[in-house]
């Protein structure tokens, strides 16, 4: 792979919805993209062929070897991390009395391999180029709360409070840390929601509609290029659903 020169971008669960824009945006912006996944290997390769320069990367976020096994390889591959977008995410719905601890667990361990990636990203990349872009995707229901997603809106709450803290950590070492909460977007994850429950959430959007994968990535884009003096932010995407 000849990289010309081009920045480098990483994105976690990058192969499908909101991660798959972000990587396009991210391509079309110039970048080299690191397109993350776990499991979605043919979607991955599709976008790989679709953008035309990039690499892959396989690994369980949750298992820390995997993890440094990744960051060794991106290391070798683009020796450089100018953008690192943790879009991956998992969602084990469940009541408080359905939900078991080891469904719990599933859960919340993403959140310990978003902070423990993002620690080696910083160390080894980032702070010896001396600057970085770092963008935590979210969501809505980490602002909103959501009956039945007690763990995943925990989490998307943590994402948010990761970037406020981290942002303060790297204030004075150029390293920009913000959140992108995307509200209710048209993927594959929304796509099976019974009529009913998509009616409802639409009635509760000012916007009338979902979003598109690509909306969300746009704001990606602005604070991977542009945003100088944003930091500690959440950008809300979600059609006026919540203010922010």
């Amino acid at each position: 792979m000849n990289m010309n020169g081009k920045p480098v971008a990483i994105v976690t669960g990058g192969g499908t919805g909101i991660g798959a824009a972000c990587c396009r945006a991210l391509a079309a912006d110039g970048f080299c993209v690191g397109v993350h996944y776990r499991s979605s290997i043919s979607s991955a390769m599709k976008l790989l062929e679709e953008m035309g320069d990039g690499f892959l990367l396989r690994a369980d976020l949750a298992d820390p070897e995997q993890v440094e096994a990744m960051v060794q390889k991106i290391k070798e591959i683009a020796g450089k991390v100018d953008v690192l977008v943790n879009n991956a995410g998992v969602s084990i719905n469940a009541p408080i009395h359905g939900m078991n601890l080891d469904q719990f667990d599933a859960q919340r361990s993403l959140m310990r391999g978003i902070w423990y990636f993002t620690k080696r990203v910083i160390r080894l990349f980032m702070l010896r180029n001396g600057s970085g872009r770092i963008i935590n995707v979210s969501s809505v229901v980490g602002s909103t709360g959501n009956a039945g997603q007690i763990a995943y809106c925990m989490e998307k709450a943590a994402m948010d409070a990761f970037t406020r803290s981290l942002a303060k950590e790297c204030s004075g070492r150029n390293i920009l840390v913000n959140s992108v909460a995307p509200g209710f977007i048209d993927t594959d994850m929304t796509a099976g929601l019974p009529e009913e429950v998509r009616a409802k959430i639409l009635a509760d959007i000012p916007l009338e509609r979902m979003g598109r994968p690509e909306e969300v990535a746009e704001v990606v884009s602005f604070l991977s290029r542009r945003g100088s003096y944003v930091t500690g932010s959440v950008i809300h995407v979600n059609g006026g659903l919540y203010g922010g």
